[in-house]
Formats: C-alpha cells, sequence, structure tokens
C-alpha cells in the first residue's frame, strides 16, 4: 500500500513530463523550438515531435500564404495629380527563424506592421515616378509588378515573401473628384451650348432657305398669273373688238346694259344727271313717228 502510495504521485509526474515534452505540428504551420529565448530547433513538417519540459517552449507560426490590405494611401503622381490608392498584398512566413529574429514576440501583428510601411514606401515611390494617366490605364499590371519587386527584397528581411501586390482602387481625392465633376459638367453644359447654337444656325439657315423658296414660288406664281390674266384680258378685249367691229351697235347696247347692271344695284338708287345723257339712251321709250 505504502509503494503504490509513493509511486503514484511519481507516474503523475511522469506522465504530465511526457505530456509536456510533445507537439504537434499541423501541416499548415511551421515551428520553433525556443530555449531561454533562442532558437535551437526548427521544425517545418508536420507530425509529432519532442522537446525538454520546461526548458524548451514552441512557437508556431502560420505557413499558409496570407493576405494583408494597405488602408487608403495619398499619392502625388509626375504630374501633380493628387490620387487615393488602395492596395492589398499577399505573403508568407518564408524563413521562421528570420522573422522570429526580426520581429521577436511581435509576431505576425507586428510584421504586418512593419510590412504595412514596406508597401506603403514603394507604392509611393514607384507611383511617383509616373503620371496619374498611366496609373489609371491597364498599364498599372506592370506597375504592380514593379511594387511587388521593391518590396520583395525589403520584406526578405523580415523573413517575409512578398508574393503579389494588387490596386484595388484609385480615385481622385473628395475636392478633386468635385472639381473634376464639376469641370466635366462645364465642359459638356459647353459643348451642348455649342451643339445647340450650332442647331439654331442651322434652323435659321433652313428658315431663310424656305422663306426665300416661298418668295420665289409666290412671285413666280404671281407673274404667270399676271401672265395669264393679261393673256385672257388679250382675248376678251379682241372679241369684245371683233364684236364691236362686227355690230357697232349691239356692242354699244351690250355697254349700255352691263353699265345700267353696275349702277342700279340694291343700294344704289339716287342718281343725278341730266334726262338727256346718253346714258339713258337705251332706257327711253321709242317715239312713234
Amino acid at each position: 500500500m505504502r509503494k503504490t502510495t509513493f509511486l503514484l504521485p511519481i507516474l503523475v509526474v511522469a506522465v504530465v513530463a511526457i505530456y509536456s515534452a510533445l507537439f504537434i505540428v499541423d501541416e499548415r504551420e511551421k515551428a520553433l523550438v525556443l530555449q531561454f529565448g533562442r532558437v535551437v530547433d526548427v521544425k517545418e513538417e508536420p507530425g509529432l515531435y519532442f522537446k525538454l519540459p520546461v526548458i524548451q517552449e514552441v512557437v508556431s507560426y502560420d505557413d499558409r500564404i496570407l493576405s494583408r490590405e494597405v488602408g487608403p494611401l495619398e499619392i502625388t503622381p509626375k504630374d501633380d495629380r493628387r490620387l487615393i490608392v488602395d492596395a492589398f498584398a499577399r505573403y508568407r512566413i518564408a524563413d521562421v527563424v528570420q522573422f522570429r529574429q526580426a520581429v521577436g514576440t511581435g509576431g505576425i501583428a507586428q510584421a504586418e506592421l512593419r510590412l504595412d510601411n514596406i508597401l506603403r514606401s514603394q507604392t509611393r515611390e514607384v507611383l511617383g515616378q509616373v503620371s496619374s494617366n498611366d496609373i489609371l490605364s491597364s498599364d498599372r499590371a506592370a506597375l504592380m509588378l514593379r511594387i511587388r519587386n521593391a518590396a520583395i527584397s525589403e520584406a526578405r528581411g523580415l523573413g517575409l515573401e512578398v508574393i503579389d501586390v494588387r490596386l484595388k482602387r484609385t480615385d481622385l481625392p473628395q475636392a478633386n473628384l468635385e472639381a473634376t465633376f464639376a469641370r466635366m459638367r462645364a465642359e459638356r453644359e459647353r459643348e451642348a451650348a455649342d451643339e445647340i447654337a450650332r442647331g439654331e444656325e442651322a434652323a435659321q439657315r433652313v428658315r431663310a432657305q424656305a422663306d426665300r423658296t416661298v418668295v420665289e414660288l409666290v412671285s413666280d406664281a404671281n407673274r404667270q398669273s399676271e401672265i395669264v390674266r393679261g393673256e385672257a384680258d388679250a382675248k376678251r378685249n379682241a372679241i369684245f373688238a371683233g364684236a364691236f367691229g362686227a355690230d357697232p351697235e349691239f356692242f354699244e347696247f351690250y355697254r349700255s346694259l352691263a353699265a345700267y347692271r353696275g349702277a342700279l344695284l340694291e343700294g344704289n338708287s339716287t342718281m343725278v344727271m341730266s334726262p338727256d345723257s346718253d346714258f339713258f339712251n337705251y332706257l327711253k321709250s321709242a317715239t312713234p313717228e
């Protein structure tokens, strides 16, 4: 009984010691074995490993490709037209020993802060050497490659491998954006006013041409009507002249009847003239011989 009581604590201590000496490295991780803060071993392959209890500790780091977004960054391209740029990077821990030495106990959070500074610095440097039109055009794929290549060498000192850098958004600052919109609106309004003016000018030309055509048509119609009327009057006069020449007395009688018809209309009831006037020749009763 005493022997069992004595061995039980030893067994518990042994189990605890064995348990604390074992550690597992996941396939998504890399692990460092530290002894008094100094790296004594690196475990990069997944599996079950041993360490010295109490004396040694294990620190694991993510071995997957990680993403880091860089917040809005204001840059000034070569043409002094300010832009707001959003970017993100994809990276991984390539050298865990160097990573540990560079960031210490700060880990991923400290590394990402320093990576942000690298990306911001390289983005400003690369985009500051080109015009805003190059940044906003399809050429920015080459610019992103330049930023990535420049960031790779600096990030290598942190034990990081920068895999890719992308520009998500490239916009004008709000004040510049509003000024640009106002300038674009003014330009469109000016173009619209020019189009309206050209339309009015064309309309005036069409109206003037139409008015001139109307005047020409009316003048030509009046001229032709006058010619026709003159020809008709000439024919009428020729007929009258022929009738007069054939029977002067009948022609005189016809002319008198026409004069009576015009003079004796309703409302023309008063006539003042001499009874001996030739006007009444055909109204007088014949005197019997």
